[in-house]
């Protein structure tokens, strides 16, 4: 689940007035013009998406590639490891695919898309959908501006929230999640010379999900050392996940689906507490 995501490469050509150049314009080398597609790539100590851990603490490697059309026209897909137990019975990969549309207007931006969440592998039958739920995913749309180095995105479930059905006081329910909300509002500020802060606060409502809401934050700090990306970042939540309450997000090691019947690891933590998270990244 990239908190990140979506990426687009922008370029102008600047042409030098006639005063200003000093070879004939017939002698000079064309710029080399940007290439429409881009990757990354990237070690972190934790996987947190909005807030939540997705890897029971351990490292996750993850990386994607981005094509951004001149038109403003972008698609792009991202991968990660995960835990099981995070909510994907018997899977270990997330793969995004998404695609949409940016512009921008002076200092003013603009991004609306959709993105496609699977987790192969997985049965969402572990879940309580039944025995022929299939792979657990979740499908969003979004929309989002931005104003220089603030920006504000809104996303919306149009399917149950990976997966999940309805919980109540009494337990599962066959109410389905979709028309869950996710708002998100950064901050990525250039302090120059590779150096950077960024921070983030967004809000989850789970719909027909007792417990579901939650807000989770984060504030971090980046060096740039010749195009890899040093960055470590706290983050953090109010998200419910005390394992003796049994709250939803108390999340254990591993999970498994064994032909309907649920197997679960035998460690569980909270997947919202607050964490520092270390990493190295590159976009090439």
């Amino acid at each position: 689940m990239k908190k990140t995501v979506l990426a687009t490469a922008v370029c102008a050509a600047l042409a030098a007035p006639a005063w200003a150049q000093t070879t004939p314009p017939a002698t000079e080398a064309a710029p080399a013009a940007a290439s429409p597609l881009t990757g990354n790539l990237g070690l972190f100590s934790s996987y947190r998406f909005r807030g939540i851990d997705q890897t029971f603490g351990k490292p996750a490697l993850q990386g994607g590639i981005d094509y951004a059309h001149e038109s403003g026209f972008y698609l792009g897909n991202w991968n990660s490891n995960v835990s099981s137990g995070a909510g994907f019975p018997d899977g270990n990969l997330e793969m995004d695919f998404y695609g949409g549309y940016k512009a921008t207007f002076g200092d003013v931006g603009l991004d609306v898309g959709a993105i496609y969440y699977y987790y192969p592998g997985s049965y969402a039958r572990g879940l309580g959908l039944g025995a022929n739920s299939g792979t657990v995913n979740n499908k969003e749309i979004y929309i989002g501006g931005s104003w220089k180095f603030l920006s504000l995105k809104y996303f919306y479930a149009v399917d149950d929230y990976f997966s999940l059905r309805g919980l109540n006081s009494a337990g599962p329910t066959d109410k389905s999640t979709k028309g869950t909300q996710y708002l998100d509002f950064s901050v990525n500020y250039d302090l120059g010379d590779g150096w950077g802060i960024n921070g983030h606060v967004g809000r989850l409502n789970l719909k027909n999900v007792r417990n579901g809401d939650y807000t989770d934050w984060k504030l971090g700090v980046s060096k740039d050392i010749k195009g890899w990306v040093l960055a470590l970042s706290y983050v953090d939540s109010n998200a419910k996940g005390r394992c003796r309450d049994g709250e939803p997000y108390c999340f254990t090691n591993s999970m498994s689906d064994n032909g309907g019947v649920v197997s679960v690891g035998s460690h569980s933590k909270d997947a919202g507490r607050g964490i520092g998270v270390l990493s190295v990244s590159r976009t090439f």
